[in-house]
């Protein structure tokens, strides 16, 4: 069998331990053999058949490989995976990955029903030696360019930890010039350079914190957060209730006539790009700071077409 009628077997087996924990190996064998044509369209010399020392042999990959262990609870007699908060959210964007590799991969055959948007990679070859670096505290140097900048500059930081927000991924550093907290667009980094010099990660920096009330990866070190009641029509209502904006998104009213939220959150450029995507679709209630500013923007933009 191909890598890809592995992978795509493997995917299967978390799939369904995803679903329903404690399976047993029959349980696991039937929906497998239940699964056999989409397994043959990712590897059509694919032989039917999924034994249990297949199984076991899986389980070896998945561990060795992806890092997610299944263990056999002999009291529930059944399979599941072992996993604490850190991990599942590893192995939730684990699937969310191998379902896209497939996906990808099927659309490549199911070209006329499938179709994908361009996409490059976003400063991603970087991000293994900034893992690196990160795990093992070493400083880092590098050019870094701003879109609002013609220049490079040169960089010298403590890398703490790497964010990913809008298929874009960012390095959350100290710039060791003025001593504060600073993201990087990967996108935008270049000439990435290892130092072998350690620093002291800060026992009170915790990346989810930094970033609790911001939308996106501004975070000014001086600014409060703001209770922000948003009103939208009932039909982008339903994408927001769907999709939430931000973590701390409250419902306060939904009906037939209007979908109200609350959100606690500091109002950074990135915030008020993302309400102005929302066109007419949303109204700020309150506070009224944001409400003057997201109305001078519109009324600058009218007079540019005056």
């Amino acid at each position: 069998m191909s890598k890809r009628g592995y992978i795509s077997r493997y995917l299967l087996i978390l799939k369904k331990l995803k679903s329903k924990s404690y399976c047993s190996f029959e349980e696991i064998q039937e929906y497998i053999e239940r699964q056999v044509d989409f397994l043959q369209m990712q590897d059509d010399s694919l032989m039917i058949g999924f034994s249990k020392r297949t199984f076991q042999r899986d389980l070896k990959e998945i561990r060795n490989n992806f890092g997610i262990e299944i263990d056999f609870s002999r009291s529930l007699k059944g399979y599941y995976i072992v996993q604490n908060e850190l991990e599942n959210m590893n192995f939730q964007r684990m699937l969310e990955a191998f379902d896209m590799f497939n996906s990808l991969n099927l659309a490549h055959d199911l070209k006329p029903y499938v179709h994908l948007e361009y996409h490059t990679p976003q400063g991603t070859e970087n991000l293994y030696g900034l893992l690196h670096a990160i795990k093992n505290n070493l400083q880092i140097e590098f050019s870094h360019k701003k879109f609002w900048e013609d220049r490079t500059k040169n960089r010298k930081v403590e890398p703490y930890a790497l964010k990913e927000f809008k298929n874009r991924w960012y390095l959350v550093a100290k710039d060791l010039v003025d001593n504060s907290i600073k993201t990087f667009g990967l996108d935008r980094l270049t000439e990435l350079h290892i130092t072998r010099t350690k620093f002291i990660c800060p026992d009170n920096f915790d990346v989810r914190e930094k970033f609790r009330f911001f939308f996106g990866v501004i975070s000014p070190n001086e600014l409060l957060p703001d209770e922000i009641i948003l009103s939208f029509d009932p039909d982008q209502g339903r994408f927001v209730k769907s999709l939430p904006l931000h973590s701390t998104q409250e419902i306060v009213l939904e009906n037939e006539a209007e979908f109200r939220i609350r959100l606690k959150i500091c109002v950074t450029r990135d915030f008020v790009m993302e309400l102005l995507s929302f066109g007419d679709s949303v109204k700020v209630i309150e506070p009224t700071s944001l409400k003057k500013k997201v109305k001078q923007i519109y009324k600058n933009a009218i007079s540019q077409y005056n």
